[in-house]
């Protein structure tokens, strides 16, 4: 049977980039694939059609199909409206209804990119990084939380938040990392904080109780503050790296500027069977839109995420990224990885790959 893609275009450049993301998409159906998708209004541009940033129709074609490809949405336009309505709201209760939990964030850079990279190229030449975010828990949604006053000094204002997590959370996402793990290098780094946070205790046991049913994952465990450095000093080192919301955030985007450009990396938001929520990690750069010059190589590049783990077809997903690679290969670049060069059009790059495969 099928497999089925609802794709949402979004706002700004989300629609020039997903138009070139569709391309592969057909190339890889002519050529055998059995996967059918549809398209939906989502964000911004849904709102101004419906009066909804996520209307019922979408909703229930994400429930009901086995993965979604997201452009990018928002933009200072829908700033205005009444926070429960503008588009990242829309996006909140999407990850909350499908229940994705599970956030990978690739830190991957192409060698023909090295020079891109704020490090020096010799460090980050080859790079191929996963990081596995806890999206729907700990200190961003533990209650307590808020601002009070102590009347014992003096009516002074506090602010105060709660980092909590389960075992049951930390299971769901200790096992959708070492499955990642399985599908990679077979190495896992367990980020935590242990020696001074009582929830970083817990995470670690648990993590390590896991473990115990991948035997073929080797575990490891790295404090924060060492992995921050770590990915700095030696990035390379890691393959796959698992981690608390908090401490995800945080390395994950220190992870993402390795490569150079955000306009290079996908992501993906997981839940507990596998089911996902593609997209670029890029924004909706409104400032750009219209102009066909938008990297799509994000959004391609989280078309074969997609393939690869919620589809479990590899050998699809390394076509679309040694395709990619050839890109890069001939020298074509968009205007955010052209250091200075000749930039090509959205549409020439994503014609480019569809030859290349």
């Amino acid at each position: 049977m099928a497999k089925h893609i609802t794709i949402l275009p979004g706002d700004g450049i989300g629609a020039e980039i997903m138009a070139e993301a569709v391309k592969v998409l057909e190339a890889l159906q002519a050529s055998g694939l059995d996967i059918t998708y549809e398209q939906q209004h989502f964000g911004g541009t849904a709102h101004d059609l419906t009066g909804s940033c996520l209307p019922e129709e979408t909703l229930q074609a994400c429930l009901n199909c086995d993965a979604i490809l997201l452009g990018a949405i928002g933009g200072p336009v829908y700033d205005k409206l009444p926070r429960d309505e503008r588009p990242e709201r829309g996006l909140l209760k999407l990850r909350s209804t499908l229940e994705l939990f599970s956030n990978l964030r690739p830190a991957m850079l192409f060698p023909q990119l090295a020079d891109a990279s704020s490090l020096k190229p010799e460090l980050v030449a080859g790079l191929d990084l996963m990081i596995l975010r806890e999206l729907t828990g700990g200190i961003y949604f533990g209650e307590p939380r808020g601002i009070a006053t102590d009347e014992a000094k003096g009516n002074e204002r506090y602010g105060f938040n709660t980092m909590v997590y389960s075992e049951s959370e930390i299971t769901r996402i200790a096992h959708s990392a070492f499955r990642i793990a399985m599908q990679r290098g077979k190495r896992l780094c367990s980020v935590d904080k242990a020696n001074v946070l009582e929830v970083s205790e817990l995470w670690r046991e648990v993590v390590t109780a896991v473990g115990v049913e991948y035997p073929e994952v080797e575990l490891s465990h790295m404090y924060v503050d060492n992995a921050a450095m770590q990915l700095v000093r030696a990035p390379k080192q890691f393959d796959v790296m698992v981690t608390s919301n908090l401490f995800g955030d945080v390395l994950s985007d220190a992870a993402a500027m390795l490569t150079g450009s955000i306009g290079m990396l996908p992501s993906a938001s997981l839940n507990i069977d596998g089911k996902g929520m593609y997209e670029p990690v890029h924004g909706s750069a409104p400032d750009i839109a219209g102009q066909g010059i938008a990297n799509p190589l994000a959004t391609i590049l989280s078309l074969a995420m997609l393939l690869r783990y919620s589809f479990d077809d590899a050998s699809s997903a390394d076509r679309i990224e040694q395709a990619v690679s050839k890109v890069l290969d001939q020298g074509l670049r968009s205007a955010d990885i052209a250091a200075g060069g000749a930039s090509a059009s959205t549409a020439a790059i994503g014609d480019a790959v569809v030859q290349a495969l």
